[in-house]
């Protein structure tokens, strides 16, 4: 299409044509991510050869202090005068040997097949005779716990051994050269000056490393677990047999996991376009609305929305679930008799109209938490939209709807575009509204372990770890979910013109 053609079109013709142009668009940047991806883990392993490769080269070409290094960490710093930084890196060296002899490395040797380390003993009966005595040494969660901590560890360490080997391979060429190694107290100045950012960035890094990584891989590898309710002392890996079961068709009970997995999975994606796209353009047209001239009590306006957020949003969800309950004495079914005359029962969680009604229930009520968030940040936007754009505008002829067209909503979109796919990927993993309104009632037999309509995957993945014990099945299920929430916001964001063109717009 020519862009004569593209401007006789009318605004919603060229909403169509823009969308239809991004659906196309979608499996070339899935191929672009996936390439991309692609060349991430080549240049990863030719990196990993590279290192290898410069490794022994050193070996070849240092001198018997630097070849010391490779076996004994520390070792050319103290031949060079540096004590203090030789004997940081032997202490490393020690320790790792010492955790790994006493205790990391039982562990590792009990990784596989992750079976819960029990032994035996014969104790002798008051009356005669013998009996055998279990004792639990490890349980299958240590194990795994441990495990991984060692795995890593071992990482770390062979990380801190290759910053050795080159600080003593970089420590020969200085006093080659003639100079003077640099001493303990000089580099302690450099932390402090040149590369204050590392020793800023230290602390961040070592906590991200344990709150975070640790639980992260933890968590990742229980799906390949058989962990449950059942044998959560003793278990063993599985391999792919939990993301088998979340597809498998199998009925149990009249109820198949694929059959549930499906349908949440598709309620969810339907839930997380719903919520996004109606608290952005209501919240948007109350802004628009409340900021328009000749509006009176602005101020007045925007702090009611604002109250609504200054209350708890889980106070403000538990209160609504409670007005909208099935109980003849719930506050909605009150107010129906008051007008009516008649009483009222009226159940909004119910299965009727296929679970329909629960579902547009809860779209409606995360409008009302979630609008005022978006009155708010788009508030301050459109206050930064110049207005001689509008003007402009309006002496070319042109309207409200189409100065909105063209002019607000591209600026709108081209700002907030990457909150938009943050709010998409938040609204999937939505559990608070959720949970708290209906806890993903109503409950249907053809869904298995008690999930319900308006369930999200991230409230399956709750039941199944909390209510039914299936934490392996639950993990899967959250990492399936993880790969597709970072594909979709990393493949639509660098599709966007946000990202394209970052400082085209003006």
């Amino acid at each position: 299409m020519t862009y004569t053609e593209y401007m006789s079109l009318n605004a919603f013709q060229r909403f169509w044509f823009k969308f239809k142009e991004f659906i196309k668009a979608i499996p070339g940047g899935l191929k672009r991510f996936f390439c991309a991806i692609g060349r991430g883990i080549k240049k990863f392993f030719f990196g990993i050869g590279k290192g290898f490769k410069n490794y022994f080269v050193g070996f070849v070409k240092g001198d018997v202090f630097v070849k010391l290094s490779y076996l004994i960490m520390g070792a050319g710093n103290l031949a060079r005068g540096q004590i203090v930084k030789g004997l940081l890196f032997l202490a490393i060296q020690a320790g790792y040997i010492m955790y790994m002899v006493f205790f990391g490395g039982y562990f590792l040797m009990h990784l596989f097949p992750l079976e819960a380390v029990v032994t035996q003993e014969q104790k002798p009966l008051p009356l005669g005779g013998f009996t055998t005595v279990e004792h639990v040494e490890a349980y299958s969660n240590q194990i795994l716990l441990y495990g991984i901590l060692s795995i890593l560890l071992t990482i770390v360490f062979f990380a801190l051994y290759i910053v050795s080997v080159k600080s003593a391979q970089k420590t020969s060429e200085i006093v080659k050269s003639g100079k003077k190694a640099p001493t303990f107290r000089m580099e302690t100045h450099e932390l402090l000056d040149s590369k204050f950012h590392s020793t800023l960035l230290s602390l961040p890094v070592i906590l991200i490393f344990v709150f975070v990584i640790v639980p992260l891989i933890f968590m990742i590898t229980m799906a390949f677990t058989n962990y449950s309710d059942v044998n959560n002392r003793s278990f063993n890996w599985v391999g792919f047999d939990n993301f088998a079961e979340i597809f498998s068709t199998s009925s149990e009970g009249g109820a198949s996991m694929g059959y549930t997995f499906l349908n949440i999975t598709m309620w969810t994606l339907i839930w997380a376009i719903a919520a996004t796209f109606s608290n952005y353009i209501l919240g948007m047209i109350f802004a628009l609305m409340i900021n328009k001239k000749g509006i009176k009590l602005k101020k007045l306006w925007r702090t009611l929305f604002v109250m609504t957020i200054a209350v708890p949003q889980f106070v403000t969800l538990l209160v609504i679930s409670q007005m909208l309950g099935a109980s003849q004495d719930s506050p909605l079914n009150l107010i129906i008799e008051m007008f009516t005359g008649h009483t009222s029962t009226l159940d909004l969680w119910t299965t009727a109209y296929d679970g329909w009604l629960a579902r547009i229930t809860v779209i409606v009520v995360n409008c009302w938490v979630g609008i005022p968030y978006t009155i708010l940040m788009t508030t301050g936007i459109l206050m930064n939209i110049p207005e001689d754009l509008y003007e402009s505008a309006r002496i070319d002829g042109a309207g409200p709807v189409k100065s909105f067209m063209k002019i607000t909503l591209p600026y709108m979109l081209f700002v907030t575009t990457p909150y938009l796919i943050t709010t998409f990927i938040g609204n999937i993993n939505n559990f608070n509204v959720i949970y708290l309104l209906s806890e993903g009632g109503p409950k249907v037999s053809e869904y298995k372990y008690s999930a319900g309509k308006t369930d999200l995957l991230i409230t399956l993945l709750y039941k199944l770890s909390i209510n039914q014990n299936k934490y392996g099945l639950g993990a899967a299920i959250g990492i399936l979910v993880f790969i597709v929430c970072a594909t979709v916001s990393l493949v639509t964001f660098n599709m966007t013109k946000s990202a394209k063109s970052e400082e085209e717009f003006s």
